[in-house]
């Protein structure tokens, strides 16, 4: 069998390495001219939402591969050049760089009628594979406000997606800027134009309260304070906490936030340190939502109304795959329901890598899911029947409308470690499936 891999970034990078181990012919389309996809600062391929002040939300160690880990020398959350420079390590090591097609993307990718793939890529080159997997990231097509308010603005305005650089910031000295958004990127794109000497006025636009969380919780990186097992169930680790989290941080609406309307772990976390100094020595402000447009002033939802330079949407992703028929794969509303957010039932020959919205990070779960690939491909793991896989994709989906906030935000959220727990329970289910076949 021969794989084609969609992206070399951080999902991608790991299938390569589980079917090299596994002896496995396979080659990977890179839009980019290096590995990292989304950590490449000013990624070739355009598609980087990586801006120069960005680092990891995520501890080290709670980021790396098993296989690789991350140098000790490392802080606990790096900037992003530094783990871009790990991503390179990490392919040189393993001497994958060889399989990897550099500025060659996928233009279209087409299901033969008796199953596999012929691959075009933006070069005109054609040829085939038997099972395509697809990792080409889901914060790279910018998703604007839904619905966008009513009016027209005169000033600058651009998405979170387009806040590469140095320029961004110079561009907004002594300006009056609304970010919209309460999400991570928002945070830190806020609190970094609030510091003196870079935008004149910053309010932070917020249609809804969140959770926001500090990146340590009594000396330890967040994601490294709360050790429970994977199975314990979700009503004792929310329990938990919320308890932590009401010591730790209080009450949100005393720096102007608005309550959160739902428990904490029901989205995604809002991770950010330097909110509330930011709120606390008056640099930032609190708005609601926008209510609509009018020129270079903006009226906000709780009638008030502001002079206004700039506007950033820091409104999320589409999930896209533009080299797929709709038809056989979309997501509105970013909703692709997959088994273990891999397969598609009926199609045994395309594998998603990467392509959910972990509580913790995604590398972990990429390598994971790399290697159940690897075993599918090599004969020694074997699918569930069509009917099997659709009432687990039913079950998971279940709970997680359930547990999380409705939004195009929290529609492929898994929780790290039960993820990870359940995906392995499958592998060593699907391996004594393959045994008795």
């Amino acid at each position: 069998m021969r794989v084609g891999v969609v992206g070399a970034g951080s999902s991608g990078i790991p299938v390569a390495k589980a079917l090299k181990d596994a002896g496995v012919d396979h080659v990977v389309y890179e839009k980019g001219d290096r590995v990292g996809g989304n950590w490449v600062f000013k990624n070739k391929n355009g598609m980087s939402s990586a801006y120069r002040s960005l680092h990891i939300n995520t501890s080290r160690d709670r980021m790396q591969y098993a296989d690789y880990p991350m140098p000790r020398d490392y802080p606990d959350f790096p900037h992003h050049a530094l783990i871009a420079r790990y991503f390179d390590a990490y392919v040189d090591h393993f001497g994958l760089r060889p399989a990897i097609r550099f500025e060659t993307g996928v233009a279209r990718a087409e299901r033969r009628p008796g199953g596999g793939w012929i691959v075009t890529t933006d070069r005109g080159e054609r040829e085939e594979v038997d099972l395509l997997a697809v990792a080409n990231g889901h914060h790279w097509d910018p998703r604007g406000p839904t619905p966008a308010p009513p009016g027209r603005f005169d000033g600058i305005q651009f998405h979170s997606h387009h806040y590469v650089d140095e320029r961004e910031p110079r561009e907004l000295r002594g300006k009056r800027v609304v970010v919209v958004g309460f999400g991570n990127s928002a945070m830190d794109i806020a609190c970094e134009l609030s510091r003196e000497g870079v935008a004149g006025k910053v309010w932070l636009s917020v249609r809804r309260g969140a959770h926001v969380i500090p990146h340590y919780w009594f000396g330890k990186p967040l994601d490294q304070a709360i050790a429970l097992p994977p199975w314990t169930p979700w009503r004792i680790r929310r329990a938990v906490a919320s308890a932590l989290h009401k010591v730790a941080v209080g009450d949100p609406t005393r720096m102007g936030l608005p309550a959160p309307d739902h428990a904490i772990g029901e989205a995604h976390p809002t991770i950010s340190s330097d909110l509330f100094t930011r709120l606390g020595r008056g640099d930032l402000a609190i708005k609601p939502a926008i209510r609509s447009l009018d020129g270079a002033r903006v009226p906000f939802t709780d009638g008030s109304v502001e002079d206004v330079d700039a506007i950033i949407w820091c409104t999320g992703y589409n999930v896209s795959f533009p080299f797929l028929d709709p038809s056989i794969a979309s997501a509105p509303d970013n909703d692709l329901p997959l088994f273990l957010r891999c397969w598609k039932p009926g199609l045994d020959d395309l594998f998603f890598v990467g392509l959910c919205q972990p509580l913790g990070a995604i590398m972990p779960i990429a390598e994971a899911q790399a290697k159940w690939l690897a075993e599918y491909v090599t004969g020694r793991y074997r699918l569930p029947t069509d009917v099997e896989m659709q009432a687990a994709i039913a079950k998971e989906r279940v709970a997680m409308h359930r547990r999380y906030v409705r939004s195009a935000r929290h529609t492929m959220q898994v929780d790290f470690d039960e993820y990870l727990w359940r995906l392995d329970r499958e592998r060593r289910a699907g391996a004594g499936r393959a045994r008795r076949t």
